[in-house]
């Protein structure tokens, strides 16, 4: 008898009305939204402006999503496109299947537009939001748990997930390594804000450290899931997906600290001008302030000037009429 275990949900979508609330939907929203957030906050850090990471993310969001499908689709084409299975399915976004892969992938061309638009370096943006794609990740991974899908292989340790019985799947306790893959995405996302704090990774390589990271986590944890998957050389391809993105990203990161070490100064040009704009303006109302002070200082200091000329010209007259008395009682005496 099983005394402990992490239990699955009945059911993956809870209905308001007319309206369902799909679990693995939800997941994903609840996931871009903190990228979003937390990203924001980090563009704002480093010199750019509030809601530019989320007028970006107007591009790069859709086209993540759809990479992340395409992805699913072209490596799990058997589930859509064998003898008895209906295409139609491959469109059924809801009911899972969303390759990281492909979501970076196509994602990034997405980012690329939007910062085009916005005359904005992609490596900087890359930067800002690395960490709230690996939370993100960490979030939308419980999508598969609603789902009851991508889990490993059965285990009888403590923390075993329960899987029900379906046309797809055999009832039993699985390692959860969509939990598995959860936790590493966190602690990838505070790897990466520790280290660009300490190293002041620029030019990408906060990203690249995600990417690096994040494949050595997949790959283990990919080795474990007993799903379906296409197999080359004996390690399903999602495994060399992995070492090849890694390598990659680690090459990316050492040609990068060579060819443009340190960090970008200027990560949103109209923002490093508004920001020029408002000083200078501000050293101008300085600067007239300080000649009205000027002004105002000569202005009262006239009085004090007359005075003093008044004084003068009194003890002048003194002088002159004590010098012609004198002279008049002298020409008396004698």
């Amino acid at each position: 008898m099983d005394l402990a275990y992490i239990p699955s949900p009945s059911t993956g979508v809870i209905n308001l009305g007319p309206i369902p609330l799909r679990g693995y939907a939800f997941c994903i929203i609840i996931g871009v939204f903190v990228a979003v957030w937390y990203g924001n906050k980090r563009w704002i850090a480093r010199g750019g402006t509030a809601g530019t990471v989320a007028d970006i993310a107007v591009w790069a969001v859709p086209f993540g999503l759809v990479g992340g499908r395409l992805y699913h689709v072209i490596t799990d084409y058997q589930l859509y496109f064998s003898e008895g299975e209906n295409w139609v399915d491959a469109f059924k976004i809801w009911e899972g299947g969303l390759g990281i892969w492909g979501a970076i992938a196509l994602g990034a061309v997405g980012a690329w537009i939007g910062c085009r638009r916005r005359g904005i370096p992609l490596p900087a943006y890359a930067d800002a939001i690395a960490p709230g794609i690996a939370f993100a990740q960490a979030i939308g991974r419980w999508g598969n748990w609603f789902n009851q899908e991508l889990y490993g292989k059965p285990t009888d340790l403590p923390w075993a997930l329960k899987i029900t019985e379906s046309a797809n799947r055999e009832a039993g306790l699985y390692h959860p390594t969509f939990l598995y893959e959860s936790l590493w995405c966190v602690g990838v996302a505070f790897l990466v804000i520790w280290a660009d704090r300490r190293f002041k990774l620029g030019h990408g390589r906060a990203f690249a450290l995600y990417v690096a990271a994040y494949c050595v986590g997949r790959a283990w944890i990919e080795y474990m899931r007993v799903d379906e998957a296409h197999h080359i050389l004996g390690l399903r391809l999602n495994v060399w997906t992995a070492i090849g993105v890694f390598v990659l990203a680690v090459v990316y990161m050492v040609v990068s600290a060579r060819v443009r070490p340190g960090r970008e100064e200027i990560v949103e040009p109209k923002a490093a001008k508004e920001a020029a704009d408002k000083a200078a303006e501000t050293k101008d109302g300085e600067d007239a302030e300080s000649a009205d002070t000027a002004e105002d200082a000569v202005t009262d200091g006239l009085p004090d000037t007359g005075k003093a000329a008044g004084a003068s010209e009194d003890a002048s007259d003194g002088d002159v009429e004590h010098g012609a008395g004198n002279g008049a009682g002298s020409a008396a005496k004698g």
